[in-house]
């Protein structure tokens, strides 16, 4: 049984061509999406995924904007909305050191250099310049936004599911 990643969800059709609206869940949109790529999609009510291979894509305001080779024209494509596109684990390439993919870092503890738990990853948000990791703490009951930058993020055990921080001045208040 392999394991899957989540690439993104079709949630619509666009056009008359082909192309399908993808809401994105992936760290490597641009890799995914990449002419000739692999992607299976899962559907609610199918028992097997679909394989799509990838035959044109394009960004458009929020979406994704994928087209796949066999589905030239919207009547295809209208039975992909609401799937899940997926790649198995064995799809994923050996990223460089300090890079990871989000479910590495997703679920691991966060403690501070002082020893201080601060809660678990639940997301993982791309604003902009760098990563921002969600940090929820059961015992605050709060959410903290911590950067993925050098000064901040001192230590990245994905073995063991542990990250170490080191808090710049005002970051958890």
């Amino acid at each position: 049984m392999s394991e899957w990643f989540n690439v993104g969800k079709i949630v619509n059709t666009h056009g008359i061509r082909g192309e399908v609206r993808v809401i994105t869940r992936s760290d490597f949109s641009d890799e995914r999406y990449q002419e000739g790529s692999k992607l299976y999609l899962f559907h609610p009510g199918k028992n097997e995924p679909i394989p799509l291979v990838v035959r044109s894509h394009r960004k458009h305001k929020q979406f994704d904007l994928v087209a796949f080779e066999g589905y030239p024209a919207i009547n295809d494509v209208q039975p992909l909305r609401d799937g899940i596109l997926k790649v198995s684990k064995q799809q994923l390439e050996d990223l460089p050191e300090g890079e990871y993919y989000y479910y590495e870092i997703i679920g691991c503890e966060v403690k501070t250099t002082d020893g201080k738990i601060l809660g678990r990853v639940t997301d993982i948000l791309s604003p902009g310049a760098n990563d921002v990791w969600a940090v929820y703490s059961d015992e605050m009951k709060k959410e903290f936004l911590i950067p993925y930058i050098e000064p901040v993020v001192k230590e990245v055990d994905v073995v063991e599911k542990q990250i170490l921080i080191e808090p710049m001045e005002g970051l958890l208040e």
